[in-house]
């Protein structure tokens, strides 16, 4: 081989080579990983101690920098214009699916401009109600607000959320006319179901069972595809209605170009987590399962969730104030 050869046949290699080595050497400083919400809330939750987890499994610290506003948007964007180094993460949340058909203008397509690196759980929602109404299971509730069309009002925690798109996806799968009242947040719209200013609300059930328990709160079904192994006595919406499905899910996201042998680290490093018994039931304890999964198992799962929120979004012709 000729020197003009060797030369050309280093330089071909030296991309794969210097990847292989960046992912050997990653990571070499602190990880950030943006959050999109507040913390303390569902999304903020999950995150923690997964990033507990990486950081001792990286040895390096993945610090939380959360950044709500704007239905997870801000933090989002700010992702998406961060450098593709593997050293700023996003925790994606089913807004992001939502979003992308509820903001008729945004700075940036979440399927091209985020690199999906592995789904983390499903939480489903439950589905409940103020026990004055007089409605013990989903058939019920269907007849009585078909019997009362318009006077059943539905609480959610603001308009495009996933408690407000769950409710109008029953809605539009069972024909029912339920008034959508929303809020700033889901503690106050539990306060007003509570109280019976609203007689429904798809909501997570972190916090819940108090209220199920002492019957202040009637739990008619929850949102996932089957019964939910975290609530394993209340049907799924699903029996009742068929194809029904409405569960939050969460999962961490980098900036498209992200090295491929970055994302995968990470990937193996959080299937790693979902894997160990103690964060199995961490995540059950929010009545939630583990997804683990390649990386193409969760970009599959985000296009397929952004297919269908678009289509309640155009359906309830939901609009932002």
């Amino acid at each position: 081989m000729n020197r003009r050869s060797m030369l050309g046949l280093a330089a071909a290699l030296l991309p794969a080579v210097s990847r292989g080595a960046g992912a050997q050497t990653y990571p070499s400083r602190p990880v950030r990983w943006i959050v999109p919400f507040p913390p303390g809330g569902p999304t903020d939750i999950v995150a923690r101690p997964l990033g507990q987890w990486l950081s001792e499994r990286l040895g390096q610290p993945v610090v939380f920098d959360n950044r709500p506003g704007a239905g997870s948007n801000i933090g989002t964007e700010a992702v998406v214009r961060a450098p593709p180094d593997g050293y700023t993460l996003l925790m994606v949340a089913p807004s992001s699916a939502i979003n992308a058909t509820l903001y008729e203008r945004l700075n940036f397509n979440f399927i091209r401009d985020i690199a999906p690196v592995a789904a983390i759980a499903r939480v489903p929602q439950v589905m409940v109600v103020n026990p004055s109404l007089p409605a013990k299971t989903v058939p019920e509730l269907i007849a009585y607000a078909k019997a009362n069309p318009g006077k059943m009002s539905m609480g959610s925690a603001g308009v495009g959320t996933g408690q407000h798109v769950a409710g109008e996806l029953f809605k539009m799968m069972t024909g029912v006319d339920m008034v959508h009242v929303p809020y700033r947040g889901g503690a106050p719209a539990l306060t007003d179901l509570l109280g019976g200013q609203v007689q429904v609300m798809f909501t997570v059930p972190v916090g819940l069972m108090e209220y199920i328990k002492a019957g202040r709160l009637r739990a008619l079904a929850v949102s996932s595809a089957t019964r939910s192994q975290a609530l394993p006595d209340i049907p799924a919406v699903a029996d009742f209605v068929p194809g029904y499905e409405a569960s939050g899910w969460f999962g961490i996201g980098a900036p498209k170009s992200t090295p491929a042998a970055i994302v995968d680290k990470l990937n193996k490093e959080i299937n790693a987590a979902l894997a160990d018994p103690g964060m199995k039931a961490r995540i059950a304890d929010l009545g939630g399962v583990v997804l683990p999964g390649s990386p193409a198992d969760f970009g599959k799962l985000i296009a397929e969730e952004t297919e269908k929120w678009a289509k309640v979004v155009k359906f309830a012709r939901i609009k932002l104030d």
